[in-house]
């Protein structure tokens, strides 16, 4: 069993590794429900502009977490990722957590080949292998580094085939390859480490959904495709 699903992930890959951008030209939104212990708490929305060789990525979301009525914790902002045809050239993002502002300004340096970051927590260079940590881009399932989408901090990754599954959403069925993404540093504090579970539609290449524990069940899925 072991080797057949070290088969079917080597399969996976090396399919996946020609994949890019330009896949998801048929779409002009995906739209994400957030929901923590099974109620809908907030939504994260991509679109997707073109202008020639040029793709821009935005992305909108917002959650809130309420105990008996009061506010305890609660996200909200935007992001903005730029691709020359399958190379990110540059991405921002602005979040407001607990009245706490988090940002991340990067740019791809064509002098050394390099992403420059200034991210509120990270500022330097990092390699262009890295992706940013959104679910849009079935990409994160191929990188062995993310960057924070609010901070702008590296995290090495690893990612396991679990297996192939029908799932349901929304009354909606859908044919997936489930995968397993951790944080390579298992000496991270927990609430540091990646630990998500991502199923990912065979059909159409998209993530549809996302679940992971920290101080509830969390999960990201799929509301709807344009």
């Amino acid at each position: 069993m072991k080797k057949i699903t070290i088969i079917l992930s080597l399969i996976f890959f090396s399919t996946m590794s020609l994949a890019h951008v330009g896949h998801y030209k048929k779409f002009n939104k995906i739209e994400m429900e957030i929901l923590r212990n099974d109620e809908v708490i907030g939504y994260n929305n991509y679109s997707f502009e073109r202008e020639g060789k040029k793709t821009t990525v935005k992305n909108q979301y917002k959650f809130v977490v309420k105990l008996l009525s009061a506010t305890i914790f609660k996200v909200e902002g935007y992001g903005e990722e730029i691709y020359l045809e399958d190379n990110l050239i540059s991405f921002q993002s602005k979040t407001l957590q607990n009245k706490k502002e988090k940002f991340v300004n990067l740019k791809f340096n064509k002098n050394n080949k390099k992403f420059d970051i200034e991210g509120s927590s990270y500022s330097g260079e990092a390699s262009i292998k890295n992706i940013i940590g959104n679910w849009w881009s079935h990409k994160i399932l191929q990188a062995e580094s993310q960057i924070s989408p609010i901070s702008g901090s590296i995290k090495e990754q690893t990612v396991s085939f679990i297996g192939r599954e029908n799932i349901t959403i929304n009354g909606k069925q859908y044919e997936t390859d489930h995968f397993k993404l951790k944080s390579k540093d298992m000496t991270l504090p927990d609430d540091k480490k990646l630990n998500f579970d991502i199923w990912l539609d065979k059909k159409t290449s998209v993530i549809v959904k996302v679940t992971y524990e920290r101080m509830g069940n969390w999960e990201y899925r799929l509301k709807k495709i344009e």
